[in-house]
Formats: structure tokens, sequence, C-alpha cells
């Protein structure tokens, strides 16, 4: 039975000097180091003999130009598919690393009520469903070959604990997503037979800052500074 990989990539670092909780927001591009971060990507792939043959990518503007270097690379168009955008998220828009004493304002009680599922933002569930989906369709349009798919920590995150079947809720802290990772699936037809989890662009998570770092090493993004 043919062998098909799908790579869920993470965007690459995002030139965000206020240290905005950006979400689905529009106008967020990479920072210099971020589009280093998916040049890495993009070579260590094509380097490396990997049979990418298509590049899909969420409709975010940090995940396009993620996408970018790597069908450049392959010869390829960027493809866009909206289940990979960014979980949906009621403190979009605020500096929430700078003061986090904004979180406990009586206005954001009602999004605590739940954590599990989790009530603040979309469900861990929902954000599942929409990225198997995605997944299900580049296996469908690469059978026997490679396909990346660009997208966001969470919802890749959370897809990574649904195929291992792990519990949904977690600590963001563990979270084992980097800026520019891949998460990548291997499948026997529609059999997941393999996840591995690997960062061409390690070397520059180093120096690099992120919302929700998570193991990496790169540093919280709490405003002030210019990647």
């Amino acid at each position: 039975m043919e062998r098909t990989t799908v790579h869920l990539m993470r965007h690459g670092e995002v030139h965000n000097p206020e240290g905005i909780l950006y979400g689905r927001r529009s106008g967020f591009r990479l920072s210099e180091r971020g589009r280093q971060m998916v040049a890495r990507v993009a070579e260590v792939l094509h380097s490396g003999g990997h049979d990418i043959r298509t590049v899909i990518a969420s409709p975010l503007q940090r995940a396009q130009e993620s996408a970018l270097p790597a069908a450049e690379a392959y010869g390829l168009e960027v493809a866009t598919d909206p289940r990979l955008i960014e979980a949906e998220n009621h403190f979009e828009g605020m500096a929430v690393n700078k003061n986090r004493a904004m979180l406990a304002h009586p206005r954001h009680w009602r999004t605590y009520v739940n954590p599990l599922r989790p009530s603040w933002g979309e469900p861990y569930v929902d954000q599942v469903q929409r990225m198997r989906g995605a997944i299900s369709a580049a296996l469908s349009r690469v059978a026997g070959g490679e396909a990346l798919l660009v997208s966001h920590q969470l919802p890749i995150w959370v897809t990574r604990l649904h195929l291992e079947r792990r519990p949904l809720a977690h600590d963001p802290r563990r979270r084992q997503c980097s800026l520019a990772s891949l998460t990548s699936l291997t499948f026997e037809g529609r059999r997941l037979v393999g996840l591995s989890y690997w960062e061409p662009a390690g070397e520059l998570l180093l120096g690099a800052t992120d919302m929700v770092p998570g193991t990496s090493s790169a540093a919280e993004n709490a405003g002030g500074r210019r990647p």
C-alpha cells in the first residue's frame, strides 16, 4: 500500500513589536527572522529529496508568506484552505503577555467557565474536525507523495493530541510546536502509521519571539521588541 506524508508546518516568526495576540487579525506579516526560518524549511525539504506535490496554507498573511518559499522551490502555486486558519480567541487584539492583570477584569470572567472546551475560544474538537478535513483532502490530492500544509500552533497541536489519543485540554507551555516546525504525518492509505516532529529552522529559534513559545527556545513576546 502506498505511503503518503502530510507535513503540518507552523508559520515563521511574526513582526509583532507590540506583542499583540494577533489571532485571525489581518496585517501581521513575517519578520525578517521569520522569512529566514521559512526559507530554511524550504531548503531542507528540497535538498532532502522530499516529494512535495502540493503546498496549501491558511488564508492569513503570515501563513501565506510561510508557504511561498517551499512552493517556489517545487515550482508550485500556494493553494489556500480556510480550514487551516488560526483558532478563534476572545483575547485577540490584546497584549496579553505584557499585562496579565488585564485578564482578571470581570468582563472576561464568562470566558473562564469551561477551560476544557475552551470557553474563551473555538472549541478544541472543532479545530480538530476542520484540520482533519484539510488533511484528508491533501491525502486525496497527493496519494503516494507528500503535502505541506501551513497552519498555526494551536490547531496543529490539538490535532496531534487527538491523533496520539491524548486529552485535548492542555497547558500551553507544553506545546511542542515551535515557529516554522513540522509535524509530519505518514499514512498507508488512510491509516496513520507514523508521526514525527522536527525543527528544520531550529537554530533560528534562539533570539526569536513568540506569543506562546511552548517547549521551544524562543522568548515570550511581551512587546517592546522589534524582531
